[in-house]
């Protein structure tokens, strides 16, 4: 719902589970996919190693309320570009959304 209110941010699809996620991606070709961690069927950790072996060019930006350090290695190792632990919905968000859009290698894999 943060996202919304973005004028430079178009929401083009919304998956509830790892296997939607990746049929939609393939569909529609986002710069950037926002995935949470916990999903039925395949967790986003998963999904998201999948959909950068069928969409290498879209940015994975993982949003979750699951924010520790084995967490956000598996994400990183899955091959997310950023993280952003969902407390810090808002700027933190649009501008980390912003900066893997524009294809920048961007941390946030550090601590909270």
């Amino acid at each position: 719902m943060c996202l919304e209110i973005e004028p430079d941010i178009t929401i083009v699809g919304e998956a509830g589970d790892g296997n939607t996620a990746l049929a939609l991606a393939q569909v529609l070709h986002p710069d950037v996919v926002l995935m949470d961690v916990a999903m039925p069927d395949m967790d986003g950790v998963a999904t998201t190693a999948a959909l950068r072996a069928l969409e290498p060019l879209a940015s994975v930006v993982i949003h979750t309320v699951h924010d520790d350090a084995a967490t956000r290695a598996r994400a990183l190792a899955a091959g997310a570009v950023a993280f952003v632990a969902k407390r810090r919905c808002g700027e933190d968000l649009a501008s980390t959304i912003r900066e893997a859009a524009a294809g920048s290698s961007l941390g946030g894999f550090g601590g909270p």
